[in-house]
C-alpha cells in the first residue's frame, strides 16, 4: 500500500533531494532530564516557526482535541552468540514468526548461510532456516530447553537496541521507552513520545484534550534506507499495527464536534492514515510522501529524522504545498538555533 507514483520523476521525488549535512555534535546521545524540558519548534497554520520547550505543549491545544499514542513496547531485541566455530554473532530480532521462530538482521551476515547455528547463554541456540529477500534478514528457529519460554528467554539475554547513531550513550535504557508504553513488540520506539510526562498528561486532561492509543510495532520498515532515486519505487517492509474500535470512535467524535486530530509521531500518522477511519489490525507498508492526501491527522508531534528517510518524506507530505523546500528550511533553521536531532533530541509540533 503506497502513494500513487507520478508520471514525471520532479524533485519532490528524488532521494537527493531530501539529504542535508548535520552537525555531528547535534545527534542527541542522551535524553533532557526531565522529558519535558526538550525544545520544541512550533510550525504554526502561517509556517511561523515558533521556539519553546515540549512542556508549552497545552499552549498550543484546544480543549476538545485529541492526541493519539503509539503505546508499543521496544523488545530487549539485540542478542550476543557465535558459531560452533567460536565466531562472534550478533542479532537484531524482527519480527515473530511463530512457533519460536523470528526473522532477525545478523553480523556477520555473509559468514551465516542457511544451515548455520548460532550458540547463545543459557543453552539456547537458532538455527537460520531462511533468507529474506529484501532486507536479507535471516528466519532463525530457536531451539530452547523443553520447560523454557522464548519471550522470558529474550526479556533475560537480550539488550535493548539503542539507535546506530546514539554512539556515547550514558542513560538508563527505560529512558527509550514512553511512559506509556504496554504492548512489547518494536525494535525501536516510537520516539515523538519520549517527551510526555505523567504531569504533562494531568495539564492536557486539565484542559479538556483526550487521548487515545494505537499500537504500531516498530520495526525495520521505518528505518530501512531508500535505495531508489526515485522514492516512489521503494517499498516500504512491512510492520504491524492495530487501530481499535475505542481509538476511532473516539476520532470521529473529535472530528464531530470541530476537534483537531493530533499523531504523536509517523507510526501513529501511519496508523491512521491505513485505517482510514476504520478498525484496523494487520501489518502495513504504507509509505507516506509529498501528494498524499491526508485523510484523519489534523496536526503532528514529530522529532528531527535522518537524511534520505521515509520519515522526512512524510513530514514534508503533511507541510502541503511545496512542503519540501519548506522542511528542508526548517531543518536549516533548527540546526543554527542548536536543536537536537533524531531520537534523543527535541521535538517540532506541525500545526495545519
Amino acid at each position: 500500500m503506497t502513494s500513487s507514483p507520478v508520471p514525471e520523476l520532479e524533485l519532490d521525488y528524488t532521494l537527493s533531494a531530501y539529504d542535508y549535512e548535520l552537525p555531528s555534535d547535534r545527534i542527541a546521545q542522551d535524553p533532557v532530564t526531565p522529558r519535558d524540558t526538550s525544545r520544541l519548534l512550533v510550525i504554526d497554520a502561517e509556517r511561523n516557526l515558533l521556539h519553546h520547550h515540549f512542556y508549552d505543549l497545552p499552549n498550543f491545544l484546544r480543549a476538545g482535541d485529541l492526541l493519539v499514542f503509539n503505546n508499543t513496547k521496544v523488545i530487549p531485541a539485540r542478542m550476543y552468540g557465535h558459531k560452533l566455530s567460536g565466531v562472534p554473532v550478533e542479532i537484531l530480532l524482527m519480527e515473530p514468526l511463530g512457533n519460536d521462530r523470528w526473522l532477525a538482521l545478523v553480523k556477520p551476515g555473509k559468514r551465516l548461510p542457511i544451515g548455520s547455528t548460532i550458540v547463545f547463554a543459557d543453552n539456547v541456540k537458532a538455527t537460520v532456516e531462511g533468507i529474506e529477500t529484501t532486507t536479507r534478514a535471516r528466519e532463525l528457529q530457536f531451539h530452547i530447553p523443553a520447560d523454557a519460554n522464548l519471550d522470558l528467554i529474550i526479556d533475560r539475554l537480550g539488550k535493548l537496541p539503542l539507535p546506530p547513531y546514539v554512539t556515547d550513550s550514558h542513560t538508563d535504557p527505560a529512558r527509550y521507552q514512553t511512559i506509556y508504553a504496554e504492548v512489547s513488540g518494536a525494535i525501536a520506539a516510537p520516539t515523538a513520545g519520549l517527551h510526555f510526562t505523567d504531569e504533562l498528561f494531568q495539564q492536557l486532561q486539565d484542559r479538556g484534550i483526550d487521548k487515545a492509543f494505537v499500537t504500531l510495532h516498530v520495526g525495520i520498515g521505518t528505518f530501512r534506507p531508500v535505495e531508489t532515486e526515485d522514492i516512489t519505487q521503494h517499498v516500504m517492509h512491512n510492520e504491524w499495527c492495530e487501530v481499535p474500535e475505542q481509538t476511532i470512535a473516539k476520532i470521529k467524535e473529535t472530528k464531530a464536534r470541530g476537534g483537531r486530530v493530533i499523531g504523536v509521531g509517523s507510526t501513529v500518522a501511519r496508523s491512521l492514515e491505513s485505517s482510514n477511519f476504520q478498525v484496523f489490525k494487520g501489518k502495513t507498508n504504507l509509505m507516506i510522501y509529498p501528494g498524499y492526501e491526508w485523510k484523519v491527522i489534523d496536526a503532528m508531534v514529530t522529532n528531527f529524522h535522518l537524511p534520505k528517510s521515509t520519515l522526512l518524506m512524510m513530514v514534508a507530505s503533511f507541510l502541503g504545498k511545496d512542503g519540501r523546500e519548506f522542511l528542508m528550511s526548517v531543518y536549516q533553521e533548527a540546526i543554527a538555533k542548536d536543536y537536537r536531532f533524531y531520537s534523543f533530541g527535541d521535538a517540532v509540533l506541525i500545526l495545519r
